[in-house]
């Protein structure tokens, strides 16, 4: 997740960590690349959730934390989408959890098949973030899906990506995390634009977080 910004903490704040930057090219993997990325990405995400200087969670439930729950990965959520740039979007400013808005423009629209059906979901940029060098090439991808409420945090996922050099995106479903405000009321995160809807159970990444 790593987003929020009042400034460059409030960036950590709403998304989660910072950006997790995605390959191009792990879509040509094979099959046991693939799995040995994504079960490398959850032990990285638990480790982050263990440390007290990273983690979201309150002291209270850090103490006992072992592992966020996670679906098994699964190949056949990484998805090679056409990558459709947006030059003349408007930017927009965009309701997070609290009062706090953030200024987004759509940088493209991703198209691609998924779960026998095509689909299509904006790619946004962060206009608040531009002046980062560490930033610079930062999109976000924020999605609501049909398992939200049940299996997975009803406020929908981020996925984290980088400015592709084509027209290709790779985008891996099973690096979804929650925002951080799951987790901990104290942080501020940008809601997921209805428009990211995709009418199709993604199961992967991150599921729902319980505290009981």
């Amino acid at each position: 997740m790593k987003y929020p910004f009042l400034i460059l903490v409030l960036i950590m704040l709403s998304c989660g960590r910072g950006k997790k930057y995605h390959d191009e090219t792990v879509a040509e993997q094979s099959e046991s690349e693939l799995i040995a990325d994504i079960l490398a990405y959850q032990n990285e995400q638990n480790e982050s959730f263990k440390d007290p200087e990273t983690s979201p969670l309150p002291d209270r439930f850090r103490k006992d934390f072992e592992s966020l729950d996670f679906f098994e990965p699964d190949t056949s959520y990484v998805v090679k989408a056409r990558f459709v740039r947006t030059p003349d979007a408007v930017p927009f400013l965009n309701p997070t959890t609290t009062e706090r808005k953030t200024e987004e423009v759509v940088y493209g629209i991703a198209h691609f098949t998924l779960n026998g059906a095509e689909h299509q979901l904006e790619v946004y940029q962060s206009l608040d973030l531009l002046d980062q060098d560490e930033y610079e090439d930062y999109l976000f991808l924020p999605f609501l899906d049909e398992t939200n409420g049940n299996e997975t945090y009803g406020g929908g996922r981020y996925i984290d990506l980088t400015i592709p050099e084509g027209d290709t995106l790779v985008i891996d479903f099973n690096k979804a995390y929650n925002p951080y405000c799951v987790y901990n009321k104290k942080y501020s995160c940008p809601l997921v634009p209805r428009q990211n809807y995709l009418r199709t159970n993604v199961r992967a990444g991150v599921k729902n977080f319980l505290k009981d």
